[in-house]
């Protein structure tokens, strides 16, 4: 979808001079205006209380260095950041990521994100994301430790439970998290659910692991629902093999679909007669080993080395959980010519601009990130609110609860892709369905 908005170019011009190098951020922008391009026709108000100039602009931006001292004895610095983005419905929620990627566009793209997948889930929970270029692979409990303690010093000035609430994203998992968290109650001398994704001893939800991953899922379902399918006997490739991969395909199974591949960073597994999810999880969850050691227990499977290679295996849908823009145009094309019919995302923007525009002129339902993963943040919320009424709900409890709002972030993207004119199109109606809820609070708090 071409950006034809004269207003929307000119602002997208101006976004560009302003975060020249931040090509994830730039992407992200340009994505939700040429959604939204029916909006500023439709509600010049929106325009006039400027709104637009004022959501691709982040309240706040913090970076810091972060020193800590390896299992040697040598100091090391990595950078931190939390951007701030927008709290016009909530306190800022989004992840941490540690991975040596990270730099401030990577954290501006994701925060972006957050606001509309936060608006969507109708929690009350505003948009922001934090990281470092440290890399917990390969370091020891101690060295990880001590970076979350380093890390938090500094971001525990800027967090608390009704200003901002980090959690968990790529790198950063109940470890992490817990150091951080211990850290942060040592230097403030409080006991807050100031971070989600904590153990179940001390504040923790039940499904919050595994609700991004039963979310994907449960949005991918109603709209194979909707469009008179379903799962059942459905092949399915799913890429990465954290959380989100994982707990998708448990889920995708228990709804009759065979998972038959899986990936790390390094590469990919195949297994025709579908993926043992328990051999996965002893292998991941346990060992915290590499998917390839997966062919050493299932020796008909096969491990290939690179990662793009997944999407040349047939399937009918197709469940990116690894990382932001793994599938381009030509992966995108492969998989249209082997007769996938879904592509759902999991991940944080796994696909490329030329790659969406592929997926939509090929009549591929689109599950687009911010709609389609937003279990996760979903969960965080209502860990957020069972630490503030000192309560803890059960499993079956959070998760009927998880699958409600699913579901209603589908139909909110199907009711708003329908009345803007773009049936079927719900990466265009989450979009507009998100950006409507944060807009409207945003004009009615004024110009802050």
């Amino acid at each position: 979808m071409a950006l034809k908005n004269q207003y929307l170019i000119d602002l997208l011009e101006t976004v560009k001079k302003r975060n020249a190098g931040e090509p994830e951020f730039i992407q992200a922008v340009t994505e939700v205006f040429e959604s939204l391009q029916p909006v500023v026709d439709k509600r010049p108000d929106l325009v006039e209380a400027g709104v637009f100039e004022r959501i691709v602009e982040p309240e706040r931006q913090i970076m810091f260095r972060v020193p800590w001292v390896d299992d040697n004895g040598k100091v090391q610095v990595n950078r931190g950041f939390r951007v701030q983005f927008n709290s016009a419905i909530g306190p800022y929620k989004g992840g941490i990521r540690l991975h040596p990627s990270v730099y401030l566009g990577i954290i501006k793209f994701l925060g972006f994100e957050q606001i509309f997948k936060n608006s969507l889930t109708t929690l009350p929970m505003g948009g922001g994301k934090g990281g470092s270029d440290f890399d917990p692979k390969g370091k020891s409990d101690g060295e990880v430790m001590r970076f979350c303690q380093s890390f938090m010093t500094e971001l525990s000035k800027h967090i608390g439970a009704d200003c901002d609430v980090p959690a968990g994203d790529i790198g950063t998992g109940g470890r992490e998290i817990g150091y951080m968290f211990g850290q942060y109650k040592r230097l403030r001398n409080e006991f807050t659910g100031v971070l989600t994704g904590k153990g179940l001893t001390y504040g923790g939800s039940l499904t919050r692991t595994e609700a991004t991953g039963y979310g994907l899922c449960y949005f991918t379902n109603e709209m194979l629902q909707a469009n008179g399918s379903s799962f059942e006997g459905k092949t399915v490739v799913i890429s990465g093999s954290g959380n989100v991969a994982i707990y998708a395909t448990e889920k995708a199974q228990s709804y009759g679909a065979k998972v038959v591949a899986l990936s790390d960073s390094n590469g990919y597994i195949y297994d025709a007669d579908g993926i043992k999810l328990d051999i996965v999880k002893e292998i991941k969850e346990v060992k915290r080993g590499r998917i390839k050691e997966y062919v050493d227990a299932v020796p008909t499977a096969t491990y290939t080395e690179g990662c793009k290679g997944i999407w040349t295996i047939p399937c009918d849908i197709a469940l990116p959980c690894a990382t932001q823009n793994e599938i381009d145009k030509e992966s995108a094309e492969i998989l249209v010519k082997n007769g996938c019919k879904v592509v759902s995302e999991g991940a944080n923007m796994p696909s490329t601009p030329e790659a969406i525009e592929t997926y939509l002129a090929n009549g591929i339902l689109y599950g687009p990130a911010k709609a389609a993963n937003a279990g996760g943040v979903a969960t965080s919320g209502l860990e957020m609110s069972q630490n503030s009424e000192r309560l803890s709900w059960t499993f079956e409890e959070v998760d009927a609860k998880l699958h409600g709002i699913m579901k209603s972030i589908f139909k909110a993207c199907d009711d708003a892709a329908k009345e803007y004119g773009m049936e079927g199109n719900y990466m265009a109606g989450a979009n507009i369905a998100g950006f409507l809820k944060v807009a409207e609070a945003m004009k009615a708090q004024g110009c802050v």
